[in-house]
C-alpha cells in the first residue's frame, strides 16, 4: 500500500500506483514496489482528524489564551476543555495536566524539576535504570551535576528492571522507569518499582511515551507522581506532549516567565497543538483493544517469518511481556547499519533503535545494559508496526529479509557495510 499526500494527515488507503522514485546509486537498477514504514516507534502520521481539530486554531480562533476579549475566551475555552479531555484519557484531574513540547521537555520537567524542589541533604540519590530513553538519563546526568547521587537499577536479560532493595532506600529523592522501552518494547514492573519507592518517600516518575495508546493507564490508581506522554507517537503532530503531576508534587519550572499552568510551564499555551493531543489522545483510547490486537498478531507474524528463514536471528526481549509494535532483531555475523540501508533501498523504513541515536556508530546502551554482545547489539534493528502496517507488508519484509541478511552478512565478511559497493543491493 502506498500513501497519497491527504493519506499522511489520517488512516492509510490504497490508492493506485506502479512504482516509487527513489534515489539511483550507481549501478542499481530501481522497479521499486511501494515503500514500507516500520518505525511507528519513531513517529507517527498525524490523523486526518486531528488536522481537522487543529485547523480552526490556525484561523479565526486564533486568540492568546490570556487574553480577556473574545478571541482569547474562546483560545482559553479549547485550551481548557482539551486540559480535560487528556485528563479522562490518563484518569487523572485537568489541573494536573501540564501541557510541554513533547516527551524531552516532559522528562526534563519530571525528573529535574522535582529533582531540583525536594534539594534535601538527606535524600540526594536519584535511581532509574540503564535502559531509558536519553531525555531521562541525560535528565539524571544533569541532575548529577548539581549534586545528586545517581544509583541504576539491575536490568536482566529479557530486559525487565528489577526493585533493588539496595538501591532503593530511604535516601532516594526521584525515581524515574520508563514503563515501556522504546527500543524492545519490553513492559517494566512499573508499578512495582513506584510502589516500593512511593514507600520509602520518593517522588516517583514514569515515561509512557511508548505506553500511551498501548496499555491502559489510570494515573489516580497508579502510584506514580509524574508520568510523561508524547502526541507524536500517537497521531498528533511533533511539538506536543504532556506530564501528568499528581496534586502535590512538588516541581521546580525549568522556565521562568509569566504564570500560565500554574507556574509550571510559563509562556504562551499553544492551543491548536493542544487540541491535537487530546483528539489524539481518544481516538488512542478508543481504538486500543482493536489496533493492540492487530499490531500485535502483525508483529508476532513477522517475527516468526523471520525466524522462519533466519534461525539464528535473536529477538531481544522476547521473554519478557512487549508491547504488540515493536520488536528488536540482531542477525549474528551482519552489520546493523549495513542491514538498514539494504531495507531502505527497497523502500523499507527501519531504525537501530531510538530514533533519538540512530546514526551513532555505537551499540543501543539499552541490550548492552541487557548484557548482549557488542557484537551482537551491533547487528541489531528495530521494527516497530502501526496504523500504516498491513499483512502485506510483513510479507514483503518476510520474504525480503533473508536475502538482505545474507548480503549484509557478506558486506560484513568483506569489511565494507556500503551498499554502494562490489556487492549487488
Amino acid at each position: 500500500m502506498v500513501l497519497d499526500r491527504g493519506d499522511l494527515l489520517g488512516v492509510a488507503r490504497p490508492v493506485r500506483t506502479t512504482a516509487v522514485a527513489l534515489p539511483r546509486q550507481p549501478g542499481v537498477p530501481y522497479a521499486m514496489p511501494a515503500p514500507i514504514y516500520l518505525d511507528h516507534a519513531a513517529t507517527t502520521p498525524v490523523r486526518a482528524e486531528v488536522r481537522a481539530a487543529m485547523d480552526p486554531f490556525f484561523g479565526p480562533t486564533f486568540g492568546n489564551p490570556s487574553s480577556a476579549h473574545r478571541w482569547g475566551r474562546a483560545a482559553r475555552a479549547a485550551l481548557d476543555e482539551a486540559r480535560e479531555r487528556v485528563a479522562r484519557t490518563l484518569g487523572a484531574r485537568s489541573d494536573e495536566i501540564v501541557f510541554t513540547s513533547g516527551g524531552t521537555e516532559a522528562d526534563n520537567l519530571a525528573v529535574l524539576g522535582a529533582w531540583r524542589a525536594r534539594r534535601d541533604p538527606a535524600r540526594r540519590a536519584v535511581v532509574s535504570t540503564p535502559i531509558e530513553h536519553k531525555a531521562v538519563l541525560a535528565a539524571v546526568h544533569q541532575a548529577a551535576e548539581e549534586g545528586a547521587e545517581v544509583r541504576m537499577l539491575r536490568v536482566d536479560a529479557a530486559g525487565r528492571a528489577a526493585a533493588d532493595a539496595a538501591v532503593l532506600d530511604a535516601d532516594v529523592a526521584v525515581c524515574t522507569a520508563m514503563w515501556i522501552n522504546n527500543e524492545t518494547g519490553v513492559v517494566q514492573p512499573v508499578r512495582e518499582l513506584a510502589e516500593r519507592a512511593h514507600a520509602l518517600g520518593a517522588v516517583v516518575h514514569t515515561d509512557a511515551v511508548q505506553a500511551f495508546g498501548k496499555i491502559p493507564i489510570d494515573a489516580a490508581a497508579l502510584p506514580v507522581d509524574l508520568l510523561t506522554v508524547s502526541g507524536h507517537k500517537i497521531g498528533a503532530p511533533k511539538g506536543i506532549g504532556a506530564l501528568y503531576v499528581r496534586r502535590g508534587t512538588p516541581l521546580a519550572p525549568m522556565l521562568h516567565g509569566g504564570a500560565q499552568d500554574r507556574g509550571r510551564r510559563p509562556g504562551t499555551e499553544n492551543v491548536a497543538y493542544a487540541v491535537a493531543l487530546a483528539t489524539a489522545a481518544e481516538l488512542a483510547v478508543a481504538e486500543r483493544a482493536t489496533e493492540c490486537a492487530r499490531l500485535g498478531a502483525l508483529r508476532d507474524e513477522l517475527e516468526a517469518r523471520i525466524l522462519a528463514a533466519v534461525p539464528d536471528a535473536v529477538i531481544h526481549g522476547d521473554a519478557a511481556a512487549r508491547a504488540p509494535h515493536v520488536t528488536n532483531i540482531s542477525v549474528p555475523g551482519a552489520d546493523g547499519a549495513a542491514l538498514l540501508m539494504a531495507f531502505d533501498l527497497q523502500g523499507v523504513a527501519a531504525s537501530g533503535g531510538s530514533a533519538c541515536q540512530t546514526g551513532s556508530v555505537e551499540p543501543s546502551h539499552v541490550l548492552l545494559a541487557m548484557g548482549v554482545a557488542p557484537d551482537l547489539a551491533a547487528s541489531a534493528i528495530r521494527l516497530s508496526v502501526g496504523v500504516l502496517t498491513t499483512p502485506a507488508c510483513v510479507e514483503r519484509v518476510a520474504t525480503l529479509f533473508p536475502s538482505l541478511v545474507a548480503k549484509a552478512r557478506a558486506a560484513a565478511l568483506a569489511g565494507t557495510t556500503s551498499p554502494t559497493g562490489d556487492l549487488a543491493w
